[in-house]
């Protein structure tokens, strides 16, 4: 893009410090403020109108095709734009390609509307610009945040009253941390279950000081496991590799029919791990609370004691349903979850909060002095940082955010979305079942569900085909589902996402399916049937003859 020029040639946009002064302090004259008014007052104030004015579900054009127009690598020496046309130019050039992931019938994913006053409460974060992983920094928002972490552990372990009092503000114990996503919440878990396996003794100044290598030679360990079920979250391979114990050793188990761990796999897998030689050492046992792909719930009750028995840490994963805990019609689902060591919950997802936050509960408030660290000009010996304590480093203050929004829903108000999305479901998965096109593979026990195009002839040839016909039966399926939802998704009405599940835990029997979220209030049963109306006549006017 070039710079403005007058009738002379001549830009008047030039880097000075009279003209950066102004940019830095106020808005670039009347028509900057004009324009800002224009936007920003609907965006406030009518944030999902505006969406649905400026924002389509997604522009049927190919993302080869939308990087032609992003291909200049050059910064100018000048200013190109004033931001009254920087805005305009996001209004009209971006926004539109832009994918809405606040309408009704963006069904695909864990990402949903917010409500209004999230944008509200994050202009005033960035307005504030607090960084919390100072005192020095943050002040008031340090000790808020310490403040909304003991209600959300409140939330989730309920210890008694006098617990609270003790360390909602005491500077030497962490009752949770605030962090980016759910990715970091688990990989902080893993790390502070890794540290605590591994500390230091009489020749060894443990894990984190010396290593890994050092570590299983002084406690004669050949390698450490964490154990999940196939369900679990990409992020712990990550934290696998990431904390140098392999994501080869983040040991997969096989699922039951309701898609949770599978117990008998794992008592197995923990008797044969435990006859090994070299020694292998379990590092931790993780419990899923709201499934990626399935919305499922393990059974955590039974996860914890066989933890207890093993000595191993109790990670439950909850990034997805750990707020079902407001909802008093099904908080039930997550019964046994105050019995983790730690608790992974985020907050960009069922809290409704802007991206990104992730949330880590600990059961015990002393869990992460395993990981602390201190330098002379941040997070000093003896202070009080909430920095001392966490991966990140610099980081805003998203626990205000929180903190907010639990003032101006409560309880009720988010058991109402919880209750919603979770009943919404049941009654799509009734209207799946209906359809004698559609297959309900997973049904849902939360909020999320998978299904697949499969009809009623192809169906009965499966029930009698042998296990080679019922592959090829099924390879065919996998492709016109896949073709389904990726037409659906180009043509710009609707969206739901895709992911691929294994029957009977078999590589060679995996099936292609169609997944849906529903935690948007303001998708009904009457747009998921908009939804399914449109998958049969793409079905029927596209993909039909592929089954034939």
């Amino acid at each position: 893009m070039k710079k403005e020029k007058d009738a002379k040639g001549h830009s008047d946009l030039v880097a000075d410090w009279e003209r950066l002064f102004r940019v830095f302090i106020r808005p670039e004259g009347r028509a900057s403020r004009a324009t800002l008014i224009k936007y920003m007052d609907p965006i406030l104030y009518g944030l999902n109108d505006f969406l649905k004015t400026h924002v389509g579900i997604t522009e049927a054009i190919s993302l080869k095709e939308l990087s032609k127009g992003f291909t200049d690598t050059t910064i100018n020496d000048h200013p190109e734009k004033k931001l009254a046309d920087v805005i305009t130019c996001l209004i009209n050039e971006i926004a539109p390609y832009a994918v809405n992931v606040a309408s009704p019938y963006f069904v695909g994913h864990m990402t949903s509307a917010i409500p209004f006053f999230m944008v509200h409460l994050k202009t005033i974060i960035a307005a504030l610009n607090q960084n919390v992983v100072k005192l020095e920094t943050s002040k008031v928002l340090s000790v808020v945040e310490k403040q909304v972490v003991a209600k959300i552990h409140r939330m989730i372990y309920n210890q008694k009253e006098s617990f609270y009092r003790e360390h909602v503000q005491n500077t030497d114990t962490t009752l949770g941390v605030f962090v980016e996503g759910g990715t970091t919440a688990n990989l902080t878990a893993m790390w502070a279950a890794r540290n605590a396996k591994f500390p230091p003794k009489d020749g060894f100044s443990g894990i984190e000081s010396e290593g890994v290598a050092a570590a299983y030679h002084a406690y004669d360990v050949d390698r450490c496991v964490i154990l999940v079920s196939r369900r679990g979250h990409y992020s712990l391979r990550k934290a696998g590799g990431v904390l140098g114990i392999g994501n080869k050793n983040v040991i997969a188990l096989d699922t039951d029919k309701k898609n949770r761990i599978d117990l008998s796999c794992l008592k197995r897998t923990i008797d044969t791990l435990k006859r090994e030689i070299p020694k292998t050492c379990i590092l931790a046992i993780v419990g899923i609370a709201g499934a990626t792909e399935t919305g499922t719930v393990d059974p955590l009750e039974k996860l914890a004691r066989i933890c207890a028995e093993n000595n191993t840490h109790f990670h439950v994963d909850a990034a997805w349903g750990g707020p079902t805990l407001f909802s008093q019609k099904y908080k039930h689902l997550l019964k046994g979850i105050h019995l983790a060591d730690s608790v992974t919950i985020d907050g960009h997802k069922q809290f409704y909060m802007p991206m990104s936050c992730g949330m880590l509960y600990l059961k015990d408030p002393k869990t992460l002095d395993v990981i602390a660290y201190h330098a002379n000009y941040v997070n000093r010996q003896g202070s009080v940082d909430l920095g001392i304590k966490t991966l990140s480093g610099s980081r805003e203050a998203n626990s205000l955010i929180l903190d907010c929004a639990l003032k101006i829903m409560g309880k009720k108000g988010y058991a109402l979305l919880i209750d919603h999305g979770i009943e919404t479901a049941a009654a799509f998965a009734k209207e799946i079942k209906r359809r004698k096109l559609f297959e309900l593979v997973t049904p849902p026990v939360l909020n999320i569900l998978t299904y697949r195009i499969c009809p009623p002839a192809i169906r009965k040839k499966l029930e009698t085909a042998d296990i080679a016909e019922q592959r090829e039966i099924n390879k065919t399926l996998n492709t016109v589902n896949r073709r389904l939802q990726r037409i659906q998704r180009e043509a710009g009405v609707s969206f739901v996402s895709r992911t691929t599940l294994l029957q009977d835990n078999n590589p060679d029997d995996a099936i292609v399916v169609l997944r849906s979220v529903i935690m948007n209030p303001m998708t009904t049963i009457a747009i998921l049937n908009d939804i399914l109306d449109e998958q049969e006549k793409i079905f029927t006017e596209q993909l039909k003859g592929l089954l034939e």
